[in-house]
């Protein structure tokens, strides 16, 4: 938690930002694994109640009543039986004392502010609903159904808190150097563990279990395989084969915040000719971003600018052909990257994706393209400002279902060289990814020590550990 003055002041500005009506901010709830008192721990709060109201407790709501400038912190206080097996929890009051509020009411009481509201034909602001608990609240205090929710969540505000939490204060991004840490903590240990014969589940657990003991656990479901193709291959009993590449792609919370990394690692130790070829374009292209992102050009535009360097690089191994511009403009170079080059990361390790994507990665100037493959997985595609925190992770990978499916279309043939492809179906794939604070007048990576990515370093490293 930060100081009291951070929310006071993040309230402040909110209501300056949407200018009238009744916010409602849900917090979120205690989530049964299968059944009540089983619940999924420890319980994550919902990252836009934290950004304004601080408190992890569960069972909170906050309201901000701009047109009779109140703020409220709605949630019942913890009797004495819950007290036994949960231990002691500060009263309501206490909490939102914490934070810099003064008025606080029993969750009963917060269907009469809203039915009130309501009745005086004031606007009722909340943020698209994701957990089904709450939609049931929401229901019972507004009248809408689930499956209208989405729809009916408060554009003005969503794009408030976009805006709010897009640019990150200095105790943010000190919070997400401190999560890099635990973050080259966990991928270190999985480059020293990586060998022939060790299970991915083996090294996915020991990755879990520093997020664990160093923060408060991942910040998504941790990636470990040597089926690199799979975008989020998640660990098995599988084996590691000494010919093949593992790929690991984690990151840790801590104090609210992420990282997310991914690292690709030699299950030898070494790198082979023909995985040091693709490596280094993923690697050129990873350290390319440096160069060019920037405050004022859309990451929509880094995007294609990587894409461009990849294709031909591709080109010059023989895997692509015919002109860049074209093959790109086309979409060819999406066989070996399906995805986009990167996100929004902060409290969500996909930051505010859940207010809609249309809002967080792109704006009214830079518009998504749900047509074109690959290009439709653009998560982040909006002009950069000053203290954004993205993810820059390209990749190269050779899904075989896919090299076949385009190649029965013959779909941009005249730019992809599918009998040479044909040799790399059994390769797997390839991602580098760090995470990026925009700067005033460029970009830097997050973190005090570098995770190995140069070849050369991750080889040196191994050898070092396994001496």
């Amino acid at each position: 938690m930060f100081s009291k003055e951070t929310y006071v002041r993040r309230r402040a500005e909110l209501k300056r930002l949407v200018g009238q009506g009744v916010v409602l901010l849900f917090g979120n709830n205690e989530a049964p694994y299968n059944y009540p008192a089983n619940a999924y721990s420890p319980m994550r709060q919902d990252s836009s109640f934290l950004y304004y109201f601080g408190q992890h407790r569960d069972g909170l709501v906050g309201v901000i009543d701009i047109d009779n400038d109140e703020e409220w912190l709605f949630g019942n206080d913890i009797d004495v039986e819950d007290i036994v097996w949960m231990g002691f929890t500060p009263s309501v009051s206490d909490l939102a004392a914490q934070v810099g509020i003064t008025h606080t009411a029993p969750m009963g009481n917060l269907s009469t502010l809203v039915h009130n509201a309501l009745a005086s034909k004031r606007t009722i602001h909340f943020l698209p609903p994701y957990r089904h608990d709450t939609m049931i609240q929401l229901m019972d205090l507004t009248g809408i159904y689930p499956s209208m929710q989405r729809q009916s969540a408060s554009v003005t505000l969503i794009k408030a808190v976009v805006k709010m939490r897009s640019t990150k204060e200095r105790q943010e991004i000190e919070a997400i150097e401190n999560a890099c840490e635990v973050g080259y903590a966990m991928h270190t240990t999985a480059m020293k563990l990586v060998k022939p014969g060790i299970t991915e589940n083996y090294i996915g657990g020991k990755i879990d279990g520093i997020a664990r003991m160093m923060a408060s656990g991942t910040s998504f479901s941790t990636i470990f395989t040597q089926h690199g193709e799979i975008m989020h291959g998640c660990p098995s009993e599988t084996t590691l084969e000494e010919d093949r590449l593992a790929l690991c792609d984690a990151g840790c919370e801590l104090d609210d915040y992420c990282s997310d990394h991914t690292r690709t690692i030699p299950v030898s130790g070494h790198f082979t000719q023909r995985q040091q070829e693709i490596y280094s374009i993923v690697e050129d292209c990873h350290d390319y971003v440096l160069d060019i992102a920037k405050p004022g050009i859309t990451y929509m535009d880094v995007h294609f600018a990587v894409c461009r360097l990849m294709a031909g690089r591709l080109k010059e191994l023989g895997l692509m052909c015919g002109d860049i511009d074209a093959a790109v403009e086309a979409g060819a170079h999406a066989l070996f990257l399906p995805h986009g080059l990167g996100h929004m990361m902060g409290m969500d390790v996909h930051d505010m994706e859940g207010l809609g994507q249309t809002y967080v990665g792109y704006d009214d100037e830079t518009r998504p393209n749900h047509e074109q493959f690959g290009t439709n997985c653009l998560r982040m595609g909006r002009r950069l400002q000053e203290g954004f925190v993205v993810t820059d992770e390209p990749g190269i990978y050779f899904i075989p279902q896919l090299i076949d499916e385009w190649r029965a279309k013959g779909h941009c043939k005249e730019f992809i060289c599918y009998d040479k492809v044909e040799d790399y179906k059994d390769f797997g794939g390839i991602r580098i990814e760090d995470d990026v604070l925009i700067t005033r007048s460029g970009c830097r990576f997050l973190g005090k020590n570098r995770i190995p990515y140069h070849p050369k370093d991750i080889e040196m490293f191994k050898e070092k550990y396994e001496e």
